[in-house]
């Protein structure tokens, strides 16, 4: 039995993985959804960073005293994901990106392309508490096979991003060091990722398996999606 540590990417939290983690289960395994500070309806989102999102990641996994953990990161989630597993590889059996950043210390999700940059400084200059809400006309680029009943759905669940979430960078060491395995699963027709994730791929050393469509694969495909987890 293996112990699935699910983190969402930006605007979602745990939500975003439930389909997927009832499959596990199902499958006969553990499977924690986690939803990082700021990433709640009602959070208070006004002095959070990047470093108390990994934090919080660190202490979720302690708390709950798991080993032997497939630690999983969805988008966005690849930075505390990283974060945590240099502070955690004892703890951790397998790393796993979907349709991820694999960041790089130093770069924030900022320093990856300077247009989406624009954009998020621009957002985030506009919002009294430095927030990046989720805005409709992203929708088709996050769901582009899905109906407007889900993307409506999708959009009354997300909550503003934590600006600073975007703009700091970790202080950790490439993942490729810590010795774990690694694994790249990128859906087709990824719309979103701020490089192509073959990119992202091939800094861990990888060709990414194809696993599903868009970027919400673990939303709109969460069967396959599993079933690609489950293939360890």
């Amino acid at each position: 039995m293996s112990t699935y540590v699910l983190v969402p990417g930006a605007w979602q939290g745990g939500w975003a993985w439930q389909g997927v983690a009832r499959r596990l289960r199902a499958a006969g395994h553990d499977a924690v959804t986690v939803t990082l500070p700021g990433l709640a309806d009602g959070d208070d989102r006004g002095d959070l960073h990047l470093s108390g999102a990994v934090d919080a990641l660190v202490l979720e996994i302690e708390k709950r005293d798991l080993h032997d953990v497939v630690l999983v990161a969805h988008s966005w989630g690849g930075y505390p994901v990283t974060g945590a597993a240099n502070r955690l590889p004892g703890r951790i059996a397998e790393l796993v990106f979907v349709n991820a950043m694999v960041p790089r210390r130093g770069i924030p999700v900022t320093g990856e392309n300077d247009e989406q940059a624009a954009m998020i400084h621009a957002a985030i200059a506009a919002a009294p508490d430095g927030t990046i809400p989720l805005l409709p006309e992203f929708l088709p680029l996050l769901l582009p096979d899905s109906g407007e009943e889900l993307r409506g759905l999708f959009l009354d669940l997300a909550v503003p991003m934590p600006g600073a979430y975007f703009t700091e960078a970790l202080d950790a060491a490439d993942v490729t060091g810590l010795g774990l395995p690694l694994r790249y699963l990128l859906s087709d027709n990824d719309l979103v990722l701020v490089r192509p994730g073959a990119e992202f791929a091939a800094r861990l050393g990888l060709v990414p398996e194809i696993v599903g469509r868009g970027h919400q694969s673990m939303v709109t495909h969460p069967e396959v999606v599993a079933r690609a987890l489950l293939r360890r």
